[in-house]
């Protein structure tokens, strides 16, 4: 009954999506060209074949990719364009609400500072919102608006060969522990959006720690993290994707995670390396149980753990089945479109078809995203944005002939 044009028409979100991993390719080529950036082919069939592939043997497999999409984004043209397509991208398949994350470090060179990378992401976004929404006002459409945010990320781990600014930081303080060097640069860019956001208004809704999981604990971060904390910024984490339990736990304990990204290897006893930690079976159970009393919504990327995890033989395996039957808030997204060659119905359909998912599944789901979004405005217009998407919701269900679900509380 739930078919992927059902789907499609519905009102959805995306709350874990990278910017640098969601260009188009025709759009990278061109860029590369303009920017003077090598690229392994200059047609859509050769970067496909030798980059962007349809499988991945590994994680460093599936990260070469942004070799070339960072590559390009050094400038504000560039980060305006990408920005405004990947709006357009969302908004014409349904998506009503995103969060767009970026490391903007990676952007900050001699030309560009981080004001400047933030504001050019922002112009490109707002740009779509605006074509679209004056559309629907211009229509006199019920069809609900488009929303976005900025989430910002920090880096687990960092070298100086990663952009110019890493290169600055790191040969300006080379007798710093590396472990304190991270912590030091995350930091810097807390107080640095909590300032830009401030001072200009930008929707800067959240802070994200991303990079190499295993090795670099959420830990070296807690300053930063108590900063935008005690500043009223949301906080999401990039936790229990190559490492286990523990790191999720320490995700929400040091660094206050509203909400987890990926979350993939919460319930893998496995992966705990603590020695300290004697019954596995309890501590996965209870670290469950708290992120359930707590609503804490976790981020599935289901078609990008296929990906990066040369173990998991099908999404059916997946570890969302296990989410799902313990009543954990959970969301789907994209993490990133182009390398996982994915987009928000996509991500849906496959729940649909590998998990068995009801409308009722489906719309809790859904409706899950948009309340543990981190909207950029007043709670109560978040409130009226909400209601307006469960009516639309419910249009589409009598439109495609689906039993009208009703929506979950938890």
């Amino acid at each position: 009954m739930i078919t992927e044009a059902f789907i499609r028409d519905l009102p959805k979100t995306d709350l874990h999506v990278h910017l640098d991993g969601s260009l188009r390719i025709p759009s990278l080529i061109e860029m590369a060209k303009q920017y003077k950036v090598e690229l392994p082919s200059y047609t859509e069939e050769g970067l496909r074949e030798l980059v962007f592939k349809d499988g991945y043997a590994d994680l460093n497999e599936y990260l070469h990719g942004f070799k070339y999409t960072c590559g390009v984004l050094r400038d504000p043209e560039a980060l305006e364009r990408v920005s405004y397509e990947l709006a357009w991208d969302n908004i014409n398949e349904g998506v009503r609400y995103m969060e767009v994350r970026f490391a903007p470090m990676l952007s900050v060179n001699e030309n560009m500072n981080l004001e400047d990378v933030l504001t050019a992401v922002d112009k490109g976004m707002r740009r779509a919102k605006r074509e679209f929404n004056d559309r629907l006002l211009h229509e006199n459409s019920n069809e609900p608006p488009f929303e976005y945010g900025l989430i910002t990320c920090a880096m687990r781990f960092f070298t100086g060969g990663f952009s110019p600014y890493y290169q600055k930081i790191s040969e300006a303080h080379q007798y710093m522990p590396q472990r304190q060097l991270y912590g030091l640069a995350s930091l810097e860019l807390a107080r640095a959006v909590i300032a830009i956001r401030d001072q200009t208004g930008l929707p800067i809704v959240g802070f994200d720690l991303a990079g190499a999981e295993y090795g670099y604990p959420a830990e070296d971060h807690q300053e930063a993290f108590d900063y935008v904390h005690q500043h009223f910024m949301k906080k999401t984490v990039h936790a229990g994707e190559a490492y286990g339990p523990e790191s999720i736990f320490q995700a929400i304990t040091k660094l206050h995670a509203d909400r987890i990204g990926h979350g993939y290897h919460l319930l893998n006893e496995d992966y705990i390396k603590h020695p300290g930690i004697e019954d596995r079976a309890a501590y996965v159970r209870n670290l469950c149980q708290y992120i359930a009393d707590s609503r804490l919504t976790i981020e599935v990327c289901l078609s990008s753990n296929m990906d990066t995890d040369p173990n998991l033989a099908s999404i059916a395996d997946h570890p969302f089945r296990q989410m799902k039957e313990l009543k954990l808030s959970t969301t789907l997204c994209t993490d990133n479109r182009l390398i996982s060659h994915t987009n928000v119905t996509r991500e849906l359909k496959l729940a649909v078809d590998h998990f068995g998912l009801s409308n009722r599944d489906l719309k809790s789901i859904i409706v899950y995203g948009f309340k543990r979004g981190f909207f950029p405005r007043d709670y109560r217009q978040k409130r009226i944005f909400v209601r307006r998407i469960i009516n639309y919701y419910h249009e589409m269900e009598k439109k495609h002939k689906i039993d009208v679900a009703p929506v979950n509380e938890y």
